[in-house]
């Protein structure tokens, strides 16, 4: 064995032994326990980030863990390669995106590579190429023939500087989620997937997954918003001809309270308005020129102007007028908002701002005075306004006087019925997923439209619908509609011409079945049996900012695959592990900041090793991690400790290592143990059970570590030289190169060769405890006199408290300090210490 600890070359040798014995190549067997792991797959930008490397280290950790014990482990990689960084890239460095794209693959691939990750190359998918994505237009095809696809004109966000729709979640602060233009709201015709036909769905199997953190379950419920309320009509004549304004409220037991309604600037109620007031028809661009999304709308200033037009309140028949309200979507409810003032406290500011009635209709007992009511404050807002329990009864409301919410909104939905002006609806805050996108970087969407027959489906023997090569990017429009053929086609219904969908996929739709294919990659079918073996995901690594984007659709698409027969798992993942974020003098990593570490320098300075083992140490896996130069420099000191131990060890034994490990355990004998021997067996067999549980369990690393390096320091000072202690140095050693093995596998794989043994340590099993190791035989007490440390003893592991206590009361330091005082008490904590209060 080498003396010095040689990283970058050991690694080059250990990853060229696992590549050659194909180590990492995943089977289906029948004979052992299945368990996928999978990291999210990474965008290829061009170099690995610490992000990255952070995830997939885990991933990485938690496979070669479970591979250890006894399961058939499959984790592949692949890349999430459409977007709009590629096409940006082409403008800024004349390179087609495809160029781009694939040479960032093999960098990043190599990089991977580098870093030890047990992956299943032979798996390898690229969103991007043809084979992947034909099968994604196949299925929206079929999703299509269900009428789960759809197309219409919606109001949508717009990136001007992308050129491209966005949805929702990605419109952040009002600005585009990938250049931080200024989003607009704009109408254009989309494609859209239904996914409020499994809005139910989607939210009560969140029941299912046990193994989902609660926060990421609470924004999915929350996003999905399921809520219980009416739907009713306001009646109103325009141009003489009646109509209705249908709203939607779970707060129908405050109607008694409206004193205006509200309508989206798209509203045909407001459009018609500003036909004969050209100041409310630049108020309606001005709207469009804000954002789709209610984050936005939660934070914008409020702002509205008067229809001059009347609606019929359905109950008192009072008139109440309609106001154009830019915090009102089209595309959510019906486009339009019964305003409460007194119990709403977005209408309540609006109300006050622009000087409109507010009528109380709600009030709760006075605690001290039950008979008193609680005065209005028509000028502050109170959150008792809006709180809608028994606690709570109606007043000013008419018939509905003295009753509580709750029956309130029993009585007025009945009402309303009874008019046929309403009644009670189930609600999702949920909407249809726009998959539409106006760039050329992604998935041809694959439709033809024909004057004659319509929308009409590529047919299957022309899939895929593959991107021109030869196209302009200047960022001025589509480069798909730029393109001088691309849209021209034969409509394959009636062969007249016909042309071709010019938009392309969302860039989700790949990312919410790669794990699907992953299992199963087929040459003629979207998938086989095999994605059934391997389904669902074991265990998915993750930032927790794909908590509603990612993995929401990912969900929905799985209950697509299930329902079209091609997979029979109901959801995707079994557990969810949430990576924090790499932080660098407090803030996130970015090249902007100028506070980024690369990764290569790292691994080039250090060797993979170090870098994992930091990565790992640092921080549990779900919290932030602050990166730490002098952190590095102690991960790279200790796996130097590590090597030196062993290294000694192995010296120790000369000759007496090629007898064979057989003759080194003969000297384990149980019966001669020393105290000091059995004492470090014990913290050996103590490690082993810790471990097992925090990795296996807990799903936490840096304890693990912990606990190894406490081990290590124990070995450094067991000076023991008899055949006992060798023997047990040497169970120690492979224990603990068995235990950090998942965390740092190369050094561990030469470790254990160097400690005897013929087989690849990937293929050894997870060290099993001893628990005749772990029996004691006498314990040791910390003693204190009011709490202050003044002696220790030890007692028999069976001793009982009064022996313990009779014990301590007999220790001289002890004597000594009660120093002839009263004993008030005498505190026992089991296993651990003795405190006489005095």
């Amino acid at each position: 064995m080498q003396e010095n600890y040689q990283a970058l070359e050991i690694e080059q040798r250990v990853q060229k032994n696992w590549q050659e014995s194909g180590v990492f190549t995943a089977t289906e067997s029948s004979a052992q326990e299945k368990y996928y792991c999978l990291s999210m797959f990474p965008y290829p930008s061009g170099k690995l980030h610490m992000g990255h490397v952070r995830n997939y280290t885990i991933g990485d950790v938690i496979s070669r863990y479970q591979r250890m014990l006894g399961k058939n482990v499959m984790q592949p990689m692949g890349w999430d390669a459409f977007g709009l960084p590629a096409e940006n890239a082409a403008m800024q460095h004349g390179v087609h995106p495809a160029d781009w794209t694939y040479s960032n693959i093999d960098y990043m691939r190599d990089q991977l590579k580098r870093l030890g990750f047990g992956y299943d190359w032979d798996r390898e998918i690229a969103t991007c190429d043809p084979n992947y994505y034909k099968w994604e237009q196949w299925f929206f095809l079929k999703l299509l023939e269900k009428g789960l696809a759809y197309k219409k004109t919606a109001p949508v966000n717009w990136c001007p500087k992308d050129m491209t729709v966005l949805a929702n979640e990605q419109v952040i602060d009002g600005c585009c989620w990938r250049c931080d233009a200024k989003v607009e709201r704009k109408e254009i015709a989309q494609w859209f997937l239904k996914i409020t036909a499994y809005a139910d769905e989607l939210l009560q199997s969140l029941d299912t997954l046990d193994g989902w953190p609660e926060q990421v379950k609470t924004m999915q419920a929350n996003w999905i918003g399921k809520s219980y309320g009416v739907r009713f009509a306001f009646p109103y004549e325009l141009d003489g001809k009646p109509e209705l304004l249908w709203v939607y409220t779970t707060r129908a037991d405050t109607i008694m309270g409206v004193t205006f309604c509200a309508v989206a600037a798209a509203h045909p109620l407001a459009i018609h308005a500003a036909k004969t007031n050209p100041e409310l028809a630049e108020f309606l661009k001005e709207c469009e020129r804000s954002g789709t999304a209610e984050a936005d709308m939660a934070t914008m200033e409020k702002k509205g102007m008067p229809t001059d037009i009347s609606v019929t309140h359905p109950l008192t028949g009072e008139q109440i007028p309609v106001w154009v309200g830019n915090y009102v979507l089209m595309n959510y409810g019906e486009g339009a908002v019964m305003a409460v003032p007194a119990h709403d406290e977005r209408d309540f500011y609006f109300a006050n701002k622009y000087e409109l009635p507010i009528v109380q209709v709600l009030n709760r007992k006075n605690d001290e005075f039950s008979n008193e009511e609680t005065p209005f404050d028509s000028q502050n807002w109170q959150a008792w306004y809006a709180a809608k329990d028994e606690s709570m009864l109606l007043l000013n409301s008419g018939k509905y006087n003295g009753l509580s919410p709750k029956d309130a909104i029993d009585a007025i939905a009945n009402d309303l019925k009874a008019k046929e002006l309403g009644e009670k609806q189930v609600n999702f805050r949920l909407r249809d997923w726009g998959v539409s996108r106006q760039r050329y970087w992604g998935a041809p969407i694959p439709v033809i439209y024909c004057d004659d027959c319509g929308t009409v489906p590529v047919p299957e023997k022309d899939l895929p619908v593959t991107l021109p090569k030869d196209v302009v990017l200047d960022g001025s429009q589509s480069p798909l509609i730029a393109h001088p053929t691309f849209s021209k086609c034969d409509c394959p219904t009636c062969g007249k011409s016909a042309r071709r969908e010019t938009d392309t996929f969302d860039t989700f739709m790949e990312s919410s079945w790669y794990f699907a294919r992953f299992a199963s990659q087929p040459d003629n079918a979207m998938l086989d049996a095999k994605a059934s073996h391997w389904l669902p995901v074991d265990h998915y690594i993750g930032g927790i900012e794909h908590a509603i984007l990612h993995l929401l659709y990912a969900r929905f698409y799985t209950k697509l695959l299930r329902d079209e027969g091609l997979v029979i798992c109901d959801e995707p993942f079994k557990k969810l592990l949430t990576q924090g974020m790499v932080l660098k003098d407090g803030s996130k990593m970015s090249k902007s900041k100028g506070n980024t570490v690369d990764p290569q320098g790292l691994i080039d300075q250090y060797g993979a090793d170090t870098v994992r083992l930091f990565i790992m140490f640092a921080a549990p896996p779900e919290q932030s991690l602050e990166w730490s130069d002098s952190g590095v420099e102690g991960a790279s000191r200790f796996l130097k400790r590590l090597w030196r131990q062993v290294y000694l060890h192995v010296k120790s034994l000369g000759d007496d290592i090629n007898k064979g490990l057989t003759w080194l355990y003969l000297q384990k004998d149980k019966n001669a143990y020393t105290s000091e021997q059995q004492s470090v067996r014990r913290q050996l067999h103590q490690t082993i059970q810790k471990v097992s549980h925090d990795m296996g369990v807990r799903t936490i690393f840096n304890t693990a570590i912990a606990a190894n390096m406490e081990l290590l320091n124990t070995l450094s000072r067991f000076e023991d030289d008899s055949n006992n202690a060798k023997a047990i140095r040497q169970e120690a050693l492979e224990a603990i190169v068995l235990m950090l093995s998942p965390i740092v596998p190369h050094i561990c794989h030469q470790l254990w060769l160097d400690l005897g043994h013929k087989d690849m340590l990937v293929n050894v099993p997870w060290p099993q405890v001893d628990a005749t190791a772990l029996v004691q035989d006498s314990i040791d007490y910390v003693l204190q006199v009011n709490g202050k440390l003044r002696s220790k003893m030890t007692v028999p592991a069976l001793a009982t408290n009064a022996e313990i206590e009779k014990t301590a009361l007999a220790d001289e330091h002890v004597i000594k300090f009660v120093d002839g005082n009263a004993i008030k008490k005498v505190i026992i904590v089991p296993k651990k210490l003795v405190n006489i209060v005095i």
